[in-house]
């Protein structure tokens, strides 16, 4: 019994890596092709000139999450620092609200557009319990004007975030109503409700 399950755990670990390693000779492959000019399907007339990039956004890996992972349109709870790069912090999660009380995490359904674009992208990939570094560039955060006076125009922002949750979403509970043309956005559940596992 212990032979056959440590067979197919080996199994599984080869078939795990041989993945990994397709998937990282695809991106090196698709780099290459970037580098030379992408080769478009006929249906697409060529051009000519150099590739611009406009913007990107840049993350490091604190500390790997073994929780649930982040999914298109399931809410995220994070804690967050913010600092614009001059080192100047501008908001967290961490600051007691003037009551004293902690401030829970902030909650957001992923890819809804309820955040800046830069943390709608910049939790892909993460899973519970995991801390990344977000460097945001001011396109994918408050654009060129900024969100004065906390923001400045144009400004690159730095975050740290840890994932604590991730829950489905809730739909609005009004069902009697006429539906709108446009669906409202899904909705997070209270952060209570998931700390505490209901």
């Amino acid at each position: 019994m212990d032979d056959t399950r440590s067979y197919g755990a080996n199994r599984f670990i080869a078939s795990a890596l041989m993945t990994h390693r397709s998937v990282a000779l695809a991106a090196i492959m698709l780099c290459m092709a970037c580098a030379r000019g992408m080769h478009l399907p006929d249906a697409i007339p060529p051009v000519q000139g150099t590739t611009h990039t406009a913007f990107a956004l840049r993350y490091i890996d604190i500390a790997e999450g073994t929780g649930a992972p982040a999914a298109a349109r399931k809410c995220l709870y994070a804690h967050y620092t913010g600092w614009l790069t001059n080192g100047k912090k501008f908001d967290s999660s961490h600051d007691t609200l003037p009551n004293g009380h902690a401030r829970t995490p902030l909650s957001f359904p992923q890819g809804a557009r309820r955040v800046i674009a830069g943390w709608d992208a910049g939790f892909e990939g993460m899973r519970v319990g995991g801390q990344r570094r977000l460097i945001i560039p001011y396109q994918l955060a408050y654009g060129e004007l900024g969100r004065p006076p906390v923001i400045p125009p144009k400004a690159m922002l730095i975050f740290d975030v840890e994932l604590m949750g991730v829950a489905d979403t809730v739909m609005h509970a009004d069902v009697s109503a006429p539906r709108p043309a446009v669906a409202p956005p899904p909705r997070c559940p209270e952060w209570s409700s998931i700390a505490l596992g209901g």
